[in-house]
């Protein structure tokens, strides 16, 4: 059994974890807040640009009358042999199961997709280590031979979550969209986590290439909070000062709505069929960056959540702690009482 001296000192360790994990669950909770008015502050731009898109739609001839052909190369859709995945994970630990689970849910799809040609982009330390350790580097294919489909790890970017900017995500799918143009893939999906609130995320595999509808999202898989883990993110808001609820926002999203239906003969200064083959670009580019910003907030919601389990594990601790060592104590006070009676007798 250990000595008091031993208990004391596990104790006064777990105090000092304890306190580290009640300040890394305040940080959490600090930026967690600013994520979230990041995300909110990125949403009219992405909405009212979705709004102008479908506007043009219904202006604009998307197919060849004659022909039926689709008439932007984003719309056309191929066989799925190359594919690109998008992997947004975190750059950093001590967020519970938060990268494990993006990692589980890409690896998920990645055999949904055997049999064909997959590259990897990674986005996050924690996804480019364990991406890297499992697929090798792209290579070079040689054109006069016929190589069996493969999947590759073609690109990462590392510590650029701290602060996302847009032209990350704007650089990324202008490459994307050029390959894609050319025909050198034929899809484009992101995993990401989604992020409404505390209580409201889910993990999803989102196509982005080819687009299927303009505003219509298309999941290819998804994994919602379960109960426990609603409980847990509760119990984590609730001293942290983060409302677990999302914003409301359904009046702007009516107004930005309206746009799109509005019966209204615009003007523009190029024919809509240009205006539409300009901002369809960008509109992949706000898909992406929306996800980033989403995964960035999901990831300090899971972190704070994390360390508000890991203080409270310490507080469980200590006090078990501090019962063991009560019972030492009592021990070796009761030892020293029967030595003194036995040898009181003796005499």
């Amino acid at each position: 059994m250990a000595n008091i001296l031993d208990i004391r000192r596990r104790i006064r360790s777990v105090i000092n974890t304890r306190q580290i994990t009640r300040a890394m669950k305040m940080v959490s909770a600090a930026r967690l807040r600013r994520a979230q008015e990041r995300a909110l502050a990125a949403r009219p731009y992405a909405q009212m640009l979705t709004n102008v898109l479908k506007s043009l739609v219904s202006r604009a001839d998307v197919y060849d009358p004659a022909t039926g052909d689709v008439l932007h190369p984003l719309l056309v859709h191929r066989p799925e042999k190359n594919v690109v995945l998008i992997v947004v994970t975190g750059d950093k630990g001590l967020a519970g199961a938060f990268n494990a689970n993006i990692l589980k849910a890409a690896t998920r799809f990645l055999e949904s997709k055997s049999g064909k040609n997959i590259e990897i982009e990674a986005i996050g330390r924690k996804g480019r280590d364990f991406l890297r350790r499992r697929f090798r580097a792209a290579e070079p294919r040689k054109t006069d031979s016929i190589e069996p489909p493969r999947t590759t790890l073609v690109g990462q970017q590392v510590g650029v979550l701290n602060k996302i900017e847009y032209s990350l995500a704007s650089d990324l799918a202008e490459r994307l969209i050029e390959r894609y143009t050319n025909a050198e893939i034929d899809s484009v999906y992101v995993v990401f986590n989604e992020f409404k609130s505390v209580i409201a995320q889910r993990l999803v595999v989102e196509q982005l290439l080819p687009i299927e509808r303009i505003g219509a999202r298309e999941i290819a898989q998804s994994r919602e909070m379960q109960l426990e883990e609603k409980q847990r993110a509760i119990e984590a808001a609730k001293g942290a000062g983060v409302s677990i609820r999302p914003a409301d926002t359904r009046e702007a999203d009516e107004r930005a709505a309206a746009f799109a239906v509005a019966q209204v003969d615009y003007i523009y200064e190029q024919p809509p069929r240009e205006l539409f083959r300009a901002l369809l670009p960008k509109y992949v580019g706000i898909q992406i960056y929306r996800a980033l910003l989403e995964s960035v907030a999901a990831e300090h919601a899971a972190r704070m959540t994390a360390m508000e389990s890991a203080t409270s594990n310490a507080s469980d601790m200590i006090d078990s702690l501090t019962l063991s060592m009560n019972r030492v104590r009592q021990a070796k006070i009761t030892r020293e009482i029967i030595e003194i009676v036995s040898g009181a007798a003796s005499l």
